[in-house]
Order: structure tokens, then C-alpha cells, then sequence
């Protein structure tokens, strides 16, 4: 006590110096009692070693607004129910006690009773049991063993007691279950606890709920510079950069990579960054020590049921970046319901991310430690097999779901599929682009041409609600040589004129649409294909014509199309070449006889007894509508025009945005603006800016978006 190194006197002290002091019972019991209390605060002001707090790294970066959001929490006075606890949950790797450690240091000040730590080995083969951390955190507030409760509800009473007395913060690392944490909360008052875990326990009530996600790029390419230090500025911030893309925002891949090239301040950088480069060895260049991401990872892995393990390696075949429940049940062979279990299974564990949609996609890393797994686990040949499955069922529901957009006559049966309507469809086919295209790709290179040209031929309707993005060429070239290597020109001509079709999308390639319109046209000539055939090959033909403003000669195969469309009783399709023609007569500029091809057009499809197909005849109406809207302008017949404009842009905006909806939203723009209706003209221009964007064409939407703010 001399020296300063305690302030409470032993006991047995305490009792010599009452007994030579010759003090009364009383006496001697107050000066007991004050020299225990004295010993108390010298238990918990001194450094014991039980429970501290492990130091915060000093290159610790970014995290600012989840720092900010534990300093809320810090702040916040005591909410009913809340019971001051807060929650961090994340996947392996991504830095959850590193960033409850300095949480803790940075919130310290604010803890006049001091801040212990506790790890709770959740991922361990035997998590710490919870009346072992209690015990731990009563010695560590003081109580001694003789005063140590011996049944463990007595524990958690007297450690919520200390609690409520005390201002104090504990760090709770690395929970594995709502049981082992539960006993470690406290009841109330100032103290605070900050948990850690890897799964979402989602069983405690109560709790604030912080997800930790991964780094964004420039956060990570700080961090990466930071533990570098000095290499940083000498490698190049592009060096940098790219190894912390390959990282993928993973603060333990990160500080992996930062490690090993501390330890070999020689080792290029562009050395390392390509062997990052070939992802079949990616996964094994991120150890550096005792540090190792295939261990995080496996850590989670080996906390799953056997079946959740066979669908989460399963899942690394998807080609696309997400997946839903359905492949999920695919690729496990399992029920639908069973796949449910599964994916919940590794959303709580950090090894899957979910979304609102019902969709799941892997981490970057977490999906190569999920292809290591299905390749250490499962042999070649079932791999294969699976692959296989996989491939085949994806191209058959995406055959299927094009099927909806086909006019009755080409579909005189509903697909079979578990997709119930045009719109299921259209969702299925939009939000699994990626891994029925990836499919599609597969079942080339194995050479399942019957199958590409299929899935390709089932596209051709489908694509035209869907013009902007940006793979249908890949989609109908695989078409193409599909039916090249089946030696059949009577798909191969559609083929061809459905790649003469996409190069109308802007930004358009009128030459490279009439190389394929006519190859296509060609070969349906000489190789004796259906009328159909024919009049799509005859169409397009005319089409490229047009589009290079060749509108006398494109007049011709377009009429001829016409004849053949309607001869095969095609309503759809010859509604579609009156469109056409209408267009060519504005382009030599007969306004009037346009307008009157424009409104026969609006009149077939809008005559439900015309035959046409409902979701044909919805998707053409718009487009008759805006095209006689732009002959009225034409002709001076500007009230006209507006009103045909704004029928029109009624009828998009019930459909996905299309280039034709961005240009008539535009046009409309200039009408009103022409009739001095300025404020509607602003918000014309702004609606056809959002248009113009979601289709890809950035400089109309950037040109709309200046006359919105500036239209007079």
C-alpha cells in the first residue's frame, strides 16, 4: 500500500490490526467491512489479467458509420426490452472482433468501471459453457471463489447484480447459440455488452442487430495500404487496387495479403496479384502464418448437417452470381422444402448472403472454398453428373418460359412448366439471366446443339421485351451454329434474322443487320424454307434497308413479309410489318400516309377480335400509338400529337422500359414544350432521362436531363 500497488489491506491484516488495536466487536467488524470494500475497488482498478481486453490494431480502417452506430448505442439511454446489448453477426473473415475490439477501446472512456472481454469459442468443438464465462467474469468483477455462488442461476443473478451497480462493458466474442449467451446479458442499468458471433441468433429478443458486410473498395484498398506501410506508395495505388479486388472486400484476406508482403519486402507485387489472378489456386495464396481463409471457412463448414454441407458445395457449379431455392433443390437433390432448410441453415452462418427477393449469392472467396469442397468430397464423374442435371434443367425451364411470349399459333399448348403466367416468366427469365445464359454456354461446349437452338428459338418473342440487354447476340450466334452443326437452314435462317434484329438496338449497326438479313434471306431462298421462315428473312431485310435510309427499297421485302404473314394467318407479325411500312413512308417523308398505316396498326391490336396474341397485342399498341403521334407532330397537328403521345406512354409504362417508350417520352417532351406547356414539358424530359438510362443510352438520358432543368 506504500508503494501504491494496492489500496486494499489483506484480511487476515485487517484482522491483526484490529486485535492489537484493541477494538470493540463493532469496531472491528466496520473496519473489516470497509477494508473488504477497499479491497473490491483494488481487485477491479488494478490490472488483474482475467478478462481483459485484447489490443486494437493500429491499422484498423474504415467502419466509420458501424462505429458510429456502436457509439449510438453506447449513448443510448436504457430501452425496455433491450437490456443493452448489441449484436455484430457476419460471415468468417469479416473482421467482427477486430472490429468489436476497437469498438470497445474507442467506447473505454465511457466505462468508468472498466471493459472485460470474453472469447466463447463458438466455432470450437466445445464452445466455452456459459457457467464457465460466468465464472470468469464474476472473478473478474471481483468476487472471489469463497463468495462464488455454486448453482449457475445464482451466478448469472449475482453477474447481472454486479452489473446494474456498475457502469461497465462487456465484449462477448464469438457466441455459438442464443443458450450459451443468454445467461451472459445483463438486466438492465448502465452496463453494456457487445456480442460477436458468426450465426444470427435470431432467437434473442431484444437485441440492436449489426451485420457486418464486406469493405467497399476503397476501404479496402486503404486498409491493404496501411498494413503494407511503407510498400504501399512504392508498389502504386493500381498495384494495390488490383490485390484488393482479388480480396473482394475480406478484411482477413486483406491482412493476409498485407502479411505476406511485409514478410517479403522483395516479392513483386505484380508477381503476387498473378497468382491471385488464376482462380484454381486462388483460394490456397490467402495463408500467411496461422492465418488462413480456407480455416475461417471450414470452421462454419464443419458446423453444418450433413445436407446442408452437400448443398453448399453443390451450389459452387451455378454459372450465374445468385440462385434461388428451386436450383438450390436442383443441385442437392432434394425437396424444395429441404433446400428452405439448407440455405437458412448457411444464411445463418455467414457462408450464404440472402436478400428480400429469396435469392442467395456466395462471397467471392466463400464460393471457391465451396468448388474446393465439392471437388475434395464428391468424385469426378458424380460432379459431372450433376453438372449435367444442372444445365439441362435450367435450358428447360428457360425454353418453357420463352414459350409464353410465342403467339397462340405457335403455342397451341401451355408450356409445361411450374411457371403459371407470362409474368412468372418474364421474372424467372430476367432474374436467372445469368445462369441459364451460363447454361446455354455449357450445353455448346458440350455440343448439345438440339438443346442450344431450342432454348435460342424459344428467345425470339421473349426478346423483344427485353432489348437492352446486352447478351442477346450471344444468345442467337449460339443459335446459329447450333443449327449450323445440325446442318439445318431451316433454323438457321432464324437464327440469322434474329441477330439482324439486335443490331436495331441502339446504339444500331444498320450494316452488320443487313449482312445477317441477307445471308438469312439467301439461305431461306435456296434452301426451300417455310413461308414463315421466308417472311421473317424477306422483314428483316427490308428492315436493314430502312435502317440505313433506304426507304423506296425497303418498301418491298417488308410488303412481301406482309403478304406472307397474313396468308399464314400471322396477325401478330403482320401487324408488325404495317408498323414497318408506316415507318418507311415517314421516312420518305409521306406523313400521311403513315399516319394512316400507324392507325390501321393501333386498330388491329387494339381489336380484341382480331386474333392478335394478348401480350403481342398489348406490347404493339404503344408502339402504333407513339408512331402516329410523331406523323400528327409531322403534319403540324401538335394537340393531336400530345394526345396520342400520352395514350402511348399510358400503355409503356405498363411494360418494362424499352427504347421506343424513352423516344415517344421524349417527343412528347418537345411537343409540349412547342405549345409553351413548360412544366409538363420538364417532367417529360426527366421521365425519358430515367428511360434512357435503364436502356443504356447514357448520352440521351444525360441530354434529356439538361432540358428537363433548363426547358423553356
Amino acid at each position: 500500500m506504500e508503494r501504491g500497488r494496492s489500496t486494499g489491506p489483506q484480511h487476515r491484516t485487517v484482522v491483526a490490526l484490529a486485535r492489537a488495536l484493541s477494538l470493540g466487536e463493532e469496531d472491528s467488524q466496520r473496519l473489516i467491512d470497509w477494508a473488504r470494500e477497499g479491497r473490491l475497488r483494488d481487485h477491479w482498478t488494478r490490472p488483474t489479467g482475467l478478462a481483459e481486453l485484447p489490443r486494437s490494431v493500429d491499422d484498423f480502417t474504415g467502419r466509420a458509420a458501424e462505429l458510429a452506430w456502436a457509439d449510438d448505442f453506447m449513448r443510448a439511454g436504457d430501452t425496455p426490452g433491450a437490456a443493452g446489448v448489441a449484436l455484430i453477426t457476419g460471415a468468417a473473415g469479416l473482421g467482427k472482433t477486430t472490429f468489436a475490439v476497437r469498438a470497445a477501446h474507442v467506447l473505454r472512456p465511457n466505462f468508468t468501471d472498466g471493459v472485460l472481454f470474453v472469447d466463447l469459442f463458438g466455432m470450437s468443438a466445445q464452445p466455452l459453457p456459459a457457467q464457465d464465462a460466468l465464472t470468469l467474469l464474476l472473478r473478474a468483477l471481483g468476487t472471489t471463489d469463497r463468495d462464488m455462488p455454486p448453482a449457475p442461476l445464482e451466478r448469472a443473478s449475482l453477474y447481472r447484480s454486479l452489473l446494474r451497480e456498475r457502469r461497465v462493458l462487456v465484449v462477448l466474442d464469438n457466441a455459438a447459440s442464443e443458450e450459451q449467451l443468454r445467461p451472459l446479458l445483463p438486466g438492465g442499468g448502465s452496463s453494456r455488452v457487445l456480442a460477436t458471433s458468426r450465426r444470427l441468433l435470431a432467437g434473442l429478443e431484444g437485441v440492436h442487430r449489426l451485420s457486418l458486410g464486406p469493405l467497399p473498395p476503397d476501404e479496402a484498398a486503404e486498409l491493404l495500404t496501411g498494413i503494407v506501410g511503407r510498400r504501399g506508395s512504392s508498389d502504386g495505388e493500381s498495384a494495390i487496387g488490383e490485390l484488393a479486388e482479388f480480396c473482394a472486400g475480406l478484411p482477413l484476406a486483406l491482412r493476409i495479403v498485407g502479411n505476406r508482403l511485409v514478410s517479403r519486402p522483395n516479392w513483386p507485387v505484380a508477381e503476387f496479384a498473378d497468382r491471385l489472378a488464376d482462380e484454381e489456386r486462388r483460394l490456397d495464396q490467402f495463408r500467411a502464418g496461422d492465418l488462413k481463409i480456407a480455416t475461417a471457412f471450414g470452421m462454419s463448414y464443419q458446423q453444418l448437417a450433413s445436407l446442408s454441407q452437400q448443398v453448399f458445395r453443390r451450389l459452387s457449379l451455378v454459372p450465374g452470381r445468385d440462385f434461388d431455392a428451386d436450383l438450390a433443390a436442383v443441385l442437392g437433390g432434394v425437396p424444395v422444402a429441404d433446400a428452405w432448410d439448407a440455405l437458412d441453415d448457411l444464411v445463418d452462418l455467414g457462408l450464404l448472403q440472402d436478400s428480400t427477393s429469396g435469392r442467395y449469392r456466395f462471397h467471392d472467396l466463400v464460393r471457391l472454398f465451396a468448388r474446393d469442397r465439392l471437388k475434395e468430397e464428391e468424385p469426378a464423374e458424380d460432379r459431372d453428373a450433376l453438372a449435367e442435371r444442372m444445365t439441362a434443367w435450367l435450358l428447360q425451364t428457360a425454353t418453357t418460359a420463352g414459350r409464353w411470349f410465342e403467339p397462340a399459333y405457335a403455342r397451341p399448348d401451355r408450356p409445361d412448366t411450374h411457371l403459371s403466367s407470362p409474368d412468372e416468366a418474364e421474372r424467372w427469365l430476367h432474374e436467372n439471366a445469368g445462369n441459364w445464359l451460363g447454361a446455354l454456354r455449357q450445353a455448346a461446349a458440350s455440343g448439345l446443339h438440339s438443346v442450344v437452338l431450342d432454348c435460342a428459338e424459344s428467345m425470339r418473342w421473349f426478346s423483344g421485351r427485353w432489348m437492352h440487354w446486352p447478351y442477346w447476340q450471344e444468345v442467337f450466334t449460339l443459335g446459329a451454329e447450333a443449327a449450323t452443326a445440325l446442318d439445318d437452314p431451316a433454323y438457321q435462317a432464324p437464327q440469322l434474322t434474329h441477330l439482324a434484329q439486335l443490331h436495331m438496338v441502339p446504339p444500331p449497326d444498320p450494316e452488320t443487320m443487313l449482312r445477317y438479313a441477307v445471308e438469312a434471306l439467301d439461305l431461306a431462298t435456296k434452301k426451300g424454307a417455310r413461308p414463315p421462315q421466308l417472311a421473317w428473312a424477306h422483314m428483316h431485310h427490308g428492315r436493314a434497308l430502312m435502317r440505313l435510309g433506304r426507304f423506296g427499297e425497303a418498301v418491298e421485302p417488308v410488303s412481301e413479309a406482309a403478304r406472307l404473314f397474313k396468308t399464314a394467318g400471322d396477325v401478330d407479325v403482320y401487324c408488325q410489318c404495317l408498323g414497318t411500312i408506316g415507318e418507311c413512308r415517314r421516312g420518305e417523308g409521306d406523313y400521311a400516309a403513315a399516319l394512316e398505316l400507324y392507325l390501321e396498326m393501333a386498330a388491329l391490336t387494339g381489336d380484341e377480335g382480331s386474333g392478335m396474341t394478348p401480350s403481342i397485342a398489348a406490347l404493339s399498341l404503344p408502339n402504333a400509338l407513339a408512331g402516329a403521334g410523331l406523323c400528327l407532330e409531322l403534319l403540324g397537328r401538335r394537340a393531336a400529337a400530345i394526345e396520342k403521345y400520352t395514350e402511348a406512354n399510358t400503355l409503356f409504362e405498363r411494360q418494362p422500359p424499352s427504347g421506343s417508350y424513352a423516344r415517344s417520352q421524349q417527343r412528347l417532351a418537345i411537343v409540349l414544350a412547342e405549345e409553351g406547356r413548360t412544366g409538363e414539358s420538364r417532367h417529360a424530359y426527366a421521365r425519358a432521362a430515367e428511360l434512357f438510362e435503364a436502356t443504356g443510352d447514357a448520352e440521351s438520358a444525360d441530354r434529356c436531363r439538361a432540358l428537363a432543368a433548363g426547358a423553356t
